[in-house]
């Protein structure tokens, strides 16, 4: 209810769009995977990534180095990707609980200015109690071309719904179905005169990790596996096994990302198409002994965030340290392609970054655990908390005080836990204020979970977790 006066209040402004009148607005092409880490790639220098398409992409893009994911979990992030707020507005703070259906989302505003609007792939953000259920049009945030399940990690038996209830299965490897799907999306709409909004969700490189087609399971064995010095010796042997299934997929996708830039060249859309790689989240894989995400540590929190614009926009290829978060990249993206951002949205517009401007973060931006759930329940050791991420310093603090500060600079792999060390004070009581302050101006309590699971009215078990059928 508060989310829908929230709407009816703020929805319908509009801040003023800086778009040359009677020009174009570029299409934008949004290609998000599942659970890829930020330091899992060629350019990025992981040894063990095979990613030539996505090294030379990178090349040619502006690459946001410090991009991180605000709640790193894959609902809210894909809620505050397509609405622009932070999870604690829009109410998808826990997987598996919808998104309101009037919802103001990119694909809404985008189809308001004119754009065809398609959505491939993985959703996961209209959580009615089964993971495999028909979607019906009113649920879909503005999305209109629809070839979509809500959830699956059955990458080699993976369904999916068009307009119909009817469930229909994408032929072998989903991602690379999926890419086929999308392919043709852009073949049609490059005989078209509208603009488009496609957005091509992957499943993969998340868990299971040992489904990959097996010429990119042959490319890797887990004996030569470089691993990060944060994992412990304990589990050594368990992280090779699996980061071997997790690069396989990544090479996968690597060629299916290669294969729709393809396509853009040889249809002609390049020349005028926005095109975007990124992750909702990363895989802790066994650093510091942790697995999956939800956590502040750098394999789950940084994502890749790459924005390759059309030569016409006089952009630079660059690497920029700016603290872009999950709900700025919306906001980022109608103002690159000169449509105005609805008032709803929370997130900083980056823009003027990409052009050589400022960061309109101030260096510093925030990530949040609003309620432990799912692999980060409290008899695991999860917990709320709220980490302040600059460009050289991770500080988190749950609800008993700080609990870690990394200078990520000397210490990339987060190998020294600075909190409480003397000599170190001065700087945490710099960074306690920081964070202080941005919680205030962005009006978070800073609750016990529990506390939102009962303001939004959400059924949990024991665990905080919201129980779904597959």
């Amino acid at each position: 209810m508060k989310f829908a006066i929230f709407l009816i209040v703020f929805g319908a402004g509009f801040i003023d769009s800086t778009s040359a009148a009677g020009q174009p607005h570029p299409n934008i092409l949004f290609v998000i995977a599942d659970q890829w880490r930020s330091q899992a790639f060629g350019f990025a220098g992981d040894p063990n990534a095979r990613t030539p398409n996505l090294d030379a992409f990178e090349r040619e893009c502006v690459d946001f180095t410090q991009a991180v994911s605000g709640l790193p979990v894959c609902s809210p992030t894909r809620a505050s990707l397509l609405t622009g707020q932070r999870p604690q507005t829009h109410g998808v703070f826990l997987n598996d609980v919808p998104l309101a259906p009037n919802a103001v989302t990119i694909a809404k505003v985008l189809k308001a200015a004119g754009y065809d609007t398609g959505c491939i792939g993985k959703w996961h953000v209209d959580g009615h109690g089964s993971r495999s259920a028909f979607i019906p049009r009113e649920r879909r945030q503005g999305f209109d071309y629809w070839k979509v399940l809500e959830c699956t990690h059955e990458y080699n038996n993976s369904a999916y719904f068009g307009d119909t209830p009817e469930k229909l299965v994408w032929e072998g490897y989903d991602a690379i179905a999926q890419t086929r799907d999308a392919q043709g999306f852009l073949r049609v709409h490059a005989k078209s005169n509208r603009s488009f909004l496609l957005w091509l969700a992957w499943g993969p490189p998340h868990n299971p990790y040992d489904t990959a087609p097996a010429k990119y399971r042959a490319m890797y064995s887990p004996q030569q596996i470089h691993l990060r010095p944060n994992v412990p010796e304990s589990a050594r042997a368990q992280a090779r096994n699996d980061l071997a299934g997790y690069y396989a997929h990544c090479a996968a996708l690597d060629d299916c990302f290669g294969e729709l830039l393809r396509t853009l060249e040889e249809t002609g859309l390049t020349t005028n198409t926005i095109v975007v790689f990124t992750s909702d989240h990363g895989d802790m894989l066994w650093s510091q002994d942790q697995q999956r995400k939800q956590r502040p540590w750098e394999e789950s929190a940084r994502v890749p965030l790459l924005f390759r614009l059309p030569a016409a926009f006089g952009t630079k290829p660059q690497r920029l340290d700016a603290t872009i978060n999950t709900e700025d990249v919306m906001p980022t993206l109608l103002r690159l392609a000169g449509v105005s951002i609805p008032t709803s949205v929370e997130g900083l517009d980056f823009s003027g970054s990409v052009r050589g401007g400022a960061d309109p973060s101030g260096g510093a931006t925030v990530l949040r655990c609003i309620s432990p759930f799912g692999e980060f329940i409290r008899k695991r050791g999860g917990r709320e908390y709220r980490a302040l991420r600059t460009t050289r310093y991770t500080y988190a603090r749950d609800l008993s005080g700080p609990w870690l500060l990394y200078d990520n600079q000397a210490d990339p792999d987060q190998l020294r836990n600075l909190v409480g060390k003397p000599e170190y004070a001065e700087l945490q009581a710099r960074l306690e204020k920081r964070l202080r302050e941005k919680l205030a101006s962005q009006h978070d309590e800073f609750l016990p979970g529990p506390e939102y699971v009962k303001r939004w009215g959400y059924t949990v078990d024991a665990d905080e977790t919201v129980r779904v059928q597959p």
